[in-house]
């Protein structure tokens, strides 16, 4: 774990850092735990707060498209608004970083939530992110035609065990395909993923934008089948806090909740504002952008309630894949008092 100084993708050179994760995707294990937050001698990681300065937190946010809004909101101010030094922490692994303190409040894969939770882990779900529907898409070269076409190819599935593995599967078994009727491969993440199915090592792969987008402007793929039509319901990202910090700082986690939604609101509904300044971070054909924020718009629903009966129908399929091994009382560990408007 350390403090971030630029932006690091798997999938593209950002100038600002954020943190792994998929929506929807796990996080993979890692961090160094180093001197993050280290300002704060209990491990809260807030200020002193009754001298008028800024409070500490330190927020571990999704990388890439999913984590940039904030960045956005951040550098229009939204956090010092709030009274917040917000400190952006780069992991590899975001539960661990709350349970080792030296991660307040990050962005998460629902499930990756639950499961820790479930276990035993000290966090809870504090507000669902500024969209909860699986981005996914698989994408395949233009002589597929089908999801059927697929049968005997290879198939990408990014990570095995993460929220695109999930997509992938039942987007097969939806029109008649398992596992075994493909040659299944984890094959890495966005530009890994692209150069895979480009260069012709898969037939087809699950993928995030912008680059469903670049392989329609480029003319190297096309799109077979979007994830959230085939799982509407699947809850792919919340944002967690550990039980200290909500229990010592619960106005800090308001102040950050508030904060992320402006930021989110914000770059909403000024699209050009922020499509300039996404294409300052990410170096992509605009039209390419143009066709992801288009696409895209009707997952950014900004809001912040979290729906159980989406958290056990996500938590019963998981466990239909063998990703899980039991449905947990999701209520136990989802806090909803600091969301705004709560």
């Amino acid at each position: 774990m350390k403090r971030m100084t630029k932006w690091t993708s798997a999938w593209i050179a950002l100038s600002l850092a954020a943190v792994l994760a998929v929506a929807g995707c796990s996080n993979a294990s890692g961090g160094n735990g180093g001197q993050a937050g280290a300002e704060s001698s209990n491990g809260s990681g807030s200020g002193a707060g009754g001298d008028g300065k800024p409070e500490k937190i330190r927020y571990a946010a999704f990388n890439g498209v999913s984590g940039l809004a904030v960045q956005f909101g951040a550098e229009k101010g939204f956090f010092k608004e709030e009274g917040l030094d917000v400190e952006f922490i780069t992991t590899q692994n975001a539960i661990e970083g709350l349970t080792s303190k030296d991660v307040d409040v990050a962005d998460v894969a629902t499930t990756s939530a639950i499961i820790a939770a479930g276990k035993g882990a000290p966090i809870k779900i504090v507000s669902s992110l500024f969209r909860t529907k699986g981005p996914f898409y698989l994408i395949a070269g233009p002589e597929i035609k089908s999801v059927e076409d697929l049968k005997g190819k290879t198939v990408g599935a990014a990570a095995f065990g993460s929220g695109l593995d999930v997509y992938t599967q039942v987007i097969l078994n939806k029109h008649g395909l398992g596992k075994t009727d493909v040659t299944y491969v984890a094959n890495g993440v966005n530009e890994a993923a692209f150069a895979s199915l480009t260069s012709g090592q898969v037939a087809a792969t699950i993928i995030h934008e912008p680059f469903a987008s670049l392989a329609e402007v480029t003319g190297k793929g096309h799109i077979l089948a979007k994830g959230w039509d085939y799982l509407p319901n699947f809850h792919t990202g919340v944002l967690a806090s550990r039980n200290d910090f909500i229990d010592k700082n619960p106005e800090l986690i308001k102040k950050l909740l508030r904060a992320y939604f402006k930021s989110q609101e914000y770059a909403k509904s000024h699209l050009d504002e922020y499509k300039a300044y996404f294409l300052t971070k990410v170096k992509i054909d605009p039209a390419a952008a143009e066709k992801a924020f288009a696409r895209e718009e009707v997952l950014w629903e900004n809001k912040p309630d979290v729906d159980l009966k989406a958290l056990e129908e996500t938590q019963q399929i998981q466990v239909k894949l063998g990703f899980q091994d039991r449905v947990y009382d999701a209520g136990k560990f989802v806090d909803l008092r600091f969301i705004p408007g709560k």
